[in-house]
């Protein structure tokens, strides 16, 4: 059921798991994934790793993909091969948070993360 936001907008203060997606017809593909960050405050980090499963109940031990760690706003893509894990028919997000200095000791981040087949994203860039 793509292109869908596998984290529709939100903001997180501690880690977290984002809700299965169903790959649908794509089984196998190649995906762009999104993270968007609107939203951060000073002195804070935020991990990001992308599950998948091939019952949506079994998630394995080891993410099939990771974002570098962030620390600002911006709009970050990866590129997701599912060829090496033919047997995926789920995907979902974790995030992990971190804060330091002074202030506040919860981080806060307000993300979103966005999966779309690699060919729409080409044909976009095409048009």
């Amino acid at each position: 059921m793509l292109p869908e936001f596998l984290v529709a907008e939100t903001t997180v203060r501690e880690a977290g798991t984002g809700p299965a997606m169903a790959l649908g017809e794509l089984p196998g593909g190649t995906l762009v994934l999104t993270l968007g960050i609107t939203r951060i405050i000073e002195q804070e980090s935020i991990d990001l790793s992308i599950w998948g499963s091939a019952d949506g109940t079994d998630w394995g031990t080891k993410p099939i993909a990771t974002f570098p760690q962030k620390f600002y706003c911006g709009t970050y893509q990866i590129i997701l091969d599912l060829t090496d894990h033919p047997d995926c028919k789920f995907l979902r997000a974790k995030w992990a948070v971190n804060r330091w200095g002074k202030g506040d000791s919860k981080p806060v981040f307000t993300i979103y993360l966005f999966a779309q087949p690699m060919k729409q994203q080409l044909a976009a860039v095409g048009a």
